[in-house]
């Protein structure tokens, strides 16, 4: 008789590959994720909130987002997170640091080697002993230019077989995907002319996970990851990795299963291994990556940064609001990633609807006169849609509606303030803890539009920047750091703690979190307007006998009969517990 591993192995198997024998696949990726002489547990961890805390967050960076053409980009990236994060946040994602030949490094051209250019594996290594380490695992597609691709044209095995195929003629007319360009790319090879498919770019063409071939090349990368001090493994693209000629080509169920897989062995590894997918897609169906507490342990929020960036340019936290009150908490065991800015756009798929059209327009804008980009979508029948708004999250924020006023950095800290305080893991792009501006000597050359915001900063700028508490950079890391920093000491933060989403203003975006032990209260507000609000106490109905403090400020909110006040960006968390 199988035990519960080995039988939830071929049950998966059998799942993605039912013409393939179960038993054998299994075996073989029982030895491409254990190889040699490493064992796996005897039991699999039970989903639990044991993995994170509150004193959990991130910090999203590329490898070369701080240089000084003298040393390794690696190097300098460890020495700022020592001197300014250390012991303000505990977890780093590197994004793709492998050779590559497009897109920042998502179109992978050697996935066993570190980018020169940024250091080595040591350098890596290093990161990842002082730091919760996350990596991309970026599993749909390879460079047009790697060896793998290389291999396919020549004919040679197993590549021959590791790309996915289709054909001009073949009903391709409802394949979702997040860019504009044709799908597929006619190549010469050995055995003839060749259409491959690709989803992102011509230069990221995608592989054909019907070869098991491909599912255990990628477990043997997995595996080097965590070898490497990985701890956190992110599932780049993975919505789109199963396709089939005449569907939507993505969220099919073997790409469910293959995730459901991955997590089996996340679970049954002796390192503690946690599993995130990346699905920009709207709410529900990026929610369907939890699964039943089997798939991914953490999912991106990804509505938040649309609705969060509407809310502090229109002044209103309605649909934030009616939003957040619809989403479910997070499973046992799974907890939300939540974020503003990240080194891609702001996502608009996430905000269907939710947002209504109008209120899109009027953002997309807004973020135009505040310099930046839209970029767009495919849909069916040739038509086109906007994908994401490519700019600084700081830079998008340097007014409202209105256009641009003197609350720039009281309304951006606002923003960032509100990642914190809800359930979930907050995690912060490196160049909105920088408030760096948009980028468009970049954006012109390398003519993408995401470049904007993808800045490279000069390492001794950086520090004088630092250095000057008139500069942005340094007033909001400075803030920024203050509030991670307390949001650590507060069991009421943990992402598993309970949550509820307060409906009091219009201008107030609140939630009241609660401690698992039920010991803490914090009710966090947050004025997301150029206005002063003054609040009824008795909205809150805060328990009487408890002292209530305001945790930013240090102020004891008083009795009912006097009104909670807030400046204009002002943000408030009022808990029983100081």
């Amino acid at each position: 008789m199988k035990d519960p591993f080995g039988q939830r192995l071929s049950d998966l198997v059998r799942q993605i590959y039912p013409d393939l024998d179960a038993d054998i696949i299994g075996s073989q990726i029982v030895d491409a994720f254990w190889p040699d002489d490493r064992h796996r547990r005897k039991r699999g961890r039970k989903p639990g909130n044991g993995f994170w805390s509150e004193g959990d967050t991130l910090v999203i960076t590329y490898g070369n987002s701080i240089v000084d053409g003298a040393h390794k980009p690696l190097d300098l990236l460890r020495d700022f997170l020592d001197r300014n994060l250390k012991g303000v946040t505990n977890g780093v994602h590197i994004l793709p640091f492998f050779p590559f030949t497009s897109d920042d490094g998502f179109a992978v051209s050697d996935y066993r080697a570190v980018n020169p250019i940024l250091g080595d594996w040591s350098d890596i290594q290093r990161i990842g002993g002082e730091f919760k380490l996350m990596s991309d695992l970026v599993l749909n597609h390879v460079s047009s230019q790697s060896a793998w691709f290389h291999d396919y044209l020549q004919g040679h095995a197993p590549y021959d077989r590791f790309f996915f195929e289709a054909t001009p003629e073949d009903d391709l007319g409802d394949v979702v995907r997040p860019r504009t360009s044709p799908l597929l790319r006619e190549v010469e090879t050995a055995q003839g002319t060749k259409h491959v498919w690709c989803t992102f770019s011509h230069d990221q063409v995608d592989v054909d996970f019907r070869n098991p071939e491909v599912l255990l090349e990628f477990l043997r990368i997995m595996r080097m990851h965590v070898d490497n001090g990985v701890r956190i493994i992110r599932l780049d693209a993975v919505a789109f990795v199963w396709k089939e000629v005449g569907t939507n080509c993505i969220h099919l169920p073997q790409t469910h299963a293959i995730v459901r897989l991955m997590r089996l062995l996340c679970d049954y590894a002796y390192e503690p291994v946690i599993l995130l997918t990346e699905t920009n897609v709207p709410s529900l169906e990026n929610l369907s990556y939890f699964g039943n507490r089997n798939e991914a342990h953490v999912v991106y929020n990804f509505s938040l940064p649309p609705l969060l960036l509407h809310a502090m340019l229109s002044g209103t936290a309605r649909y934030l609001v009616r939003w957040q009150a619809a989403m479910p908490p997070a499973q046992l065991g799974c907890a939300y990633l939540n974020f503003s800015a990240s080194h891609d756009g702001v996502g608009m798929r996430p905000a269907e609807g939710i947002l209504p059209e109008d209120q899109k327009d009027a953002m997309i804008g807004a973020v135009r006169r505040y310099g930046g980009e839209v970029s767009m979508r495919a849909l069916g029948g040739g038509r086109e849609s906007p994908y994401e708004l490519n700019i600084t999250f700081f830079e998008a924020l340097k007014g409202t509606l209105k256009g641009e006023d003197g609350w720039h950095v009281e309304r951006f800290v606002a923003s960032q303030t509100i990642v914190m305080a809800l359930e979930g893991i907050p995690a912060f792009y490196i160049h909105a803890l920088l408030a760096t501006p948009n980028d468009h000597d970049k954006v012109a050359k390398t003519g993408m539009k995401r470049a904007i915001n993808r800045h490279h900063w000069d390492y001794p700028t950086l520090r004088a920047l630092l250095k000057d508490p008139e500069s942005h950079t340094s007033q909001v890391l400075t803030a920024l750091k203050e509030r991670i920093r307390l949001r650590g000491k507060q069991p009421a933060f943990h992402p598993n703690a309970t949550q509820f989403t307060l409906q009091i203003d219009d201008r107030i975006f609140g939630v009241w979190r609660q401690s698992l032990d039920r010991d803490q209260s914090i009710f966090a507000l947050h004025n997301v307007s150029d206005e002063e609000v003054e609040l009824d106490p008795a909205v809150l109905n805060l328990i009487e006998g408890d002292t209530w403090t305001d945790l930013i400020s240090g102020e004891t909110i008083a009795g009912a009969e006097y009104p909670i006040e807030f400046a204009p960006y002002q943000c408030r968390w009022i808990s029983n517990r100081s």
